[in-house]
């Protein structure tokens, strides 16, 4: 079940209408006295009673339409009175919901709080689930009422809008545009429907929402299809003119500003043969004076959106105006934007004027590209230049509409370009026509031409880089002053203003104009105007000694300003040469330490050997004393034969040349000690000294241990000696009395116990020697350690001195910039004085000075810290 549309009326029904309401009035004033009747009617439409439940629905629907305001701010008061109404769109009976649809809309009209609450009910979900339910644009009445309800949520409400693209809501929209390829015979229930759903997509991306969520909404819309969707509506054939006209709105709105979308509709084909872009297709409607004005404006709102901060796609138009690039073949967009720059048409040569400015707006390289366009007039005439073919135009005395078109494009071409006003200004008719439009006291239609007339002068004073010997700045100004007057001057550059179409043109950037003559001002040429009027205005009031001062101060202050540069640039190369500097102090204080590692590791070896040696140390006194013992007994028994006491001189003669070599190698360590304790008292300092001193201490232990190892030696050597003694006089005092098989069998076992020892002496022998070796072995590696050390500190004391250079460099540095500080604040108060805004740098050198200071801090902790 579907509700009907509502029958037109006849004027007598209208008056009848019209009192009933005014009596309807009267009756809710009285009935909302009581707030607690609102109240009562919020709890009856809990019954479920058909009765009850919908007659309520029409008496507050009544009760909304007559005084809202008052009634709406009652049941936001009332406990639970906004969810009990949205329970009426889940009502069964369509009737109800139905009617509940109209009440929600009376109920959101207008109130921020109400549509934030009726948003975060799940209105969206369950309003596009009956959209769906009821077939989308081709669904009846309903689709229009769930409609109204979601731009009522939608409309001015960013919190809605936030909600409803991060609901993903946005893709539930894409098959709403899915159209046929027979688009013939759309019933106007279908026309309204699509044209709601493309001012609910307007109103997500529309240029007064904030840029970021715009901007977040286009991308939803590219990534689901959506703005595809849409220029297949675009170009599709059969659909309504209306539809069209929205679509193209909506497709406008849909790839202001964004890149990709702009990028996208660039590369949109019409499907024809062959096939032409989208914007040519496009272009040919707004040039074509037979096309609807509403169409046309849609069509250059489109154009404008597409080269709305793009760059590229504004390179892209002029450079099919180029004569590299044009294809005679073939209609280009530029093509098209001449031919109605240049066509009988007024509307179409405003329209061409306006695009053809955008393709302009805040570049200035398609500026400069734009000089090299070259127009064939006719045949046998030389081509002309674009900006002398609009100037020719402009001088015909056209129509007011084409010569405000003009005038604007010119205004924009030259503005911030010196050599786009070096070229006008070469033309020697354009500054006579110029003063002689500015001089005339014309008719009030043409107030608007002498006022930009007046702008596009003033643009040539204030971009003006002198470079015409008859057209400098001081010239034109000595020409505003003989032929027209300053005052006014500034009077007629006013009466762009204060003109009533200009106010309107600068509230939105939509073209919206209710008849084409009314079509005068541009939306970002507004902008230029308020940008430029007071900066000419100014201009013009200089005298010439003023402008040379200024000239002059701003010579100085770009020059010290370049001196400020380079020492900063200076500076900041210092800066990266000591953090360079640290890091290799860095890296040399990670190599100490791993020598320092390296040396405690030696360390630890060497103890290891001097254990070693206790041990074997002590295992050679113990076969030592037995050795000595078996003798003694040999000789108190037999005696020991002379050739066996000969190997024992000679052996004693032997420990006495190790003796020898010791002592040499002892007073060779009493060298080193010395050389070592020298080197230490230079370079006492940091970590190296104390590693020395370590060093040195071991050296010292060494020192005594190979003091006791020389003491035992000499016992031995006593010992030895006491031996031989005690073998000689045993051998004096011997007897050959006895058993001579027992004393053969004694000697036997004497020879062998004796060439034992003998053995066993040899392999002490050995051990000592190879132990004598390693102590040689780690007194190199000592020495070598205390090389390196020293190299260390060599290097260290080398960086101390480049930074130490490094820093005075650094304090003569600041010093300069100190004077060049003074000077320039002594520059920027005469600038002051003579009334110039003059931005400041303190700022900027005072956090420059802390660094200084923070850097000296570092260095001196580090100073201190060694």
């Amino acid at each position: 079940m579907t509700r009907k549309s509502k029958p037109s009326m006849s004027s007598a029904d209208e008056n009848a209408q019209k009192q009933a309401d005014d009596l309807g009035v009267q009756f809710t004033d009285k009935f909302i006295e009581d707030p607690e009747h609102v109240t009562l009617l919020l709890t009856l439409l809990e019954e479920f009673d058909f009765h009850v439940r919908w007659p309520g629905v029409k008496l507050l629907t009544a009760l909304l339409k007559n005084q809202g305001v008052q009634v709406q701010g009652i049941i936001l008061v009332s406990p639970m009175g906004v969810s009990r109404l949205m329970d009426l769109l889940a009502d069964s009976r369509e009737v109800i919901r139905n009617d509940g649809l109209l009440l929600l809309q009376q109920l959101t009209k207008s109130n921020a709080a109400i549509q934030k609450i009726v948003a975060f009910e799940n209105a969206f979900e369950r309003l596009l689930d009956i959209i769906t339910e009821e077939g989308s644009s081709d669904g009846g009445i309903v689709v229009e009422d769930c409609l109204l309800l979601l731009l009522n949520l939608l409309k001015n409400n960013s919190s809605n809008q936030n909600f409803f693209k991060e609901g993903s809501y946005i893709q539930r929209m894409k098959p709403w545009f899915e159209v046929g390829d027979d688009n013939s015979g759309w019933s106007a229930q279908k026309v309204t429907n699509l044209h709601l759903m493309l001012q609910l997509v307007r109103v997500m991306v529309s240029p007064v929402n904030s840029p970021g969520a715009s901007a977040s909404c286009q991308k939803s819309m590219y990534q689901c299809g959506l703005l595809q969707q849409l220029c297949t509506i675009l170009m599709a054939t059969g659909v309504p003119a209306d539809i069209l006209t929205e679509t193209i709105n909506t497709v406008s709105e849909v790839i202001r500003g964004s890149q990709v979308n702009q990028d996208y509709f660039a590369s949109v084909n019409a499907p024809s043969n062959p096939p032409r872009p989208a914007i040519v297709v496009l272009l040919m409607s707004m040039v074509n004076e037979r096309q609807p004005f509403v169409l046309r404006c849609a069509v250059l709102y489109c154009f404008q959106c597409f080269l709305y901060k793009n760059q590229k796609g504004q390179g892209e138009i002029v450079a099919t105006l180029l004569p590299s690039t044009i294809d005679a073949n073939s209609i280009s967009a530029g093509q098209l934007l001449c031919g109605g720059l240049f066509s009988a048409d007024s509307l179409s040569n405003w329209c061409a004027a306006v695009a053809l400015a955008h393709a302009l707006q805040d570049n200035l390289t398609q500026k400069e590209q734009l000089l090299r366009v070259q127009l064939a007039t006719s045949l046998g005439k030389p081509p002309v230049s674009l900006l002398q073919q609009c100037t020719n135009i402009l001088s015909q005395g056209s129509k007011v509409q084409t010569r405000v078109g003009l005038l604007m494009l010119l205004c924009t071409w030259i503005s911030n370009c010196p050599i786009a006003v070096t070229h006008f200004l070469h033309n020697q008719e354009n500054v006579p026509f110029l003063t002689a439009q500015i001089s005339e006291n014309l008719g009030e239609d043409e107030r608007l031409v002498q006022g930009l007339c007046a702008l596009l002068l003033g643009i040539c004073i204030y971009y003006n880089d002198n470079s015409l010997e008859n057209y400098t700045k001081e010239k034109l100004k000595q020409l505003i002053e003989k032929r027209i007057g300053k005052e006014n001057f500034v009077e007629k550059l006013g009466f762009i203003t204060k003109h009533e179409l200009y106010s309107r043109a600068a509230q939105k950037p939509q073209p919206v104009f209710p008849s084409p003559e009314q079509m005068l001002f541009d939306h970002e040429f507004t902008k230029l105007v308020k940008e430029l009027e007071g900066m000419i205005t100014k201009a013009v009031h200089k005298s010439s000694e003023e402008e040379k001062k200024e000239e002059e101060v701003k010579k100085t202050l770009e020059q010290h300003d370049n001196i400020v540069t380079q020492y900063k640039e200076l500076i900041r190369e210092q800066d990266a040469q000591i953090q360079e500097l640290k890091e290799q102090v860095s890296s040399m204080s990670s190599q100490n330490e791993q020598l320092q590692t390296t040396v405690t590791q030696q360390l630890s070896q060497i103890q290891q050997h001097k254990d070693q040696y206790n041990i074997l140390k002590l295992k050679l006194g113990k076969e030592n004393q037995s050795q000595s013992n078996s003798q003694g007994d040999a000789s108190q028994v037999n005696g020991l034969q002379t050739e066996e006491l000969t190997q024992l001189r000679e052996e004693v003669e032997e420990l006495r040349k190790q003796h020898t070599l010791l002592q040499t190698q002892l007073s060779d360590k009493d060298a080193l000690i010395s050389t070592l304790r020298s080197e230490t008292s230079q370079t006492a300092e940091g970590s190296a000294a104390s590693d020395s001193t370590e060093l040195l201490k071991e050296l010292e232990a060494l020192r005594s241990q190979i003091q006791s190892q020389s003491a035992e030696i000499n016992q031995m050597k006593t010992e030895r000696q006491e031996l031989l003694r005690r073998a000689e006089a045993a051998s004096s005092d011997a007897v050959g009395g006895g058993d001579g098989s027992s004393d053969a069998a004694k000697m036997a076992e004497l020879d062998s116990r004796l060439t034992a020892q003998m053995t066993e002496t040899e392999k002490v022998k050995e051990e000592a020697k190879r132990l004598s070796e390693s102590r040689a072995e780690l007194e190199q590696q000592l020495a070598s350690a205390n090389s390196t050390a020293a190299i260390l500190q060599t290097e260290k004391a080398k960086l101390q001195t480049e930074v130490q250079e490094s820093k005075k460099e650094q304090d003569d540095l600041l010093m300069l910039l100190a004077d060049q500080d003074q000077k320039i604040n002594s520059l920027k108060q005469r600038l002051k004085a003579l009334g110039e805004t003059v931005d400041d740098e303190d700022d900027l050198d005072a956090r420059d000075q802390t660094d200084d200071d923070d850097e000296e801090e570092e260095e001196e902790e580090d100073e201190d810290e060694e």
